[in-house]
């Protein structure tokens, strides 16, 4: 079956805090199923692309590069910023990483790290900094801390998805 493309998908706003510990903890495990889905993986099926589409290496590598955004939109909310920061919509960062170069075990290995320090800053978070919206630059809907983590966790498994897909084009699932 094939997912709905990312930029078509509509997201829930005004997810209760109720949500949040568990979408934290969400995001604190997708290094750990990106290490376990592709770890045995060699470098011929990690780098190899369908047509012109990111490998699954360079969809891992994306996911890291994404890491700054989410974590300067949870800063935006924090500090009541009228609106996150902008996405570059044409991912120009993970296009120029040449992701395919780099050692999949380094990837994955900053990964882990740069989540863990979001995950950290949404630990810290105080439950009354939940309740607090801005619009998203994109999708232009009002959306707190628990909406934005959610989005972040959606997007994190579109990726492990597509990485899915790829193995299973290539004959390698």
């Amino acid at each position: 079956m094939k997912k709905q493309p990312w930029f078509e998908r509509q997201f829930p706003t005004g997810l209760p805090a109720t949500l949040f510990p568990v979408i934290v903890e969400r995001l604190r495990g997708t290094p750990a199923r990106a290490e376990e889905r592709l770890g045995r993986l060699t470098a011929p099926v990690l780098t190899r692309r369908s047509g012109n589409t990111w490998s699954i290496q360079e969809n891992a590598g994306h996911l890291l590069d994404l890491e700054p955004l989410w974590l300067a939109r949870v800063e935006d909310l924090l500090t009541r910023r009228p609106e996150m920061t902008p996405a570059d919509l044409t991912n120009r960062r993970t296009h120029e990483a040449n992701h395919n170069a780099t050692p999949l075990a380094t990837l994955l290995r900053t990964f882990r790290q740069a989540r863990a320090v979001l995950v950290r800053r949404l630990e810290t978070v105080d439950v009354a900094a939940l309740a607090y919206t801005a619009p998203h630059p994109r999708l232009h809907v009002p959306m707190n801390l628990v909406d934005h983590a959610f989005f972040v966790a959606e997007h994190d498994d579109y990726h492990l998805a597509r990485m899915t897909e790829l193995l299973a084009e290539f004959g390698a699932s």
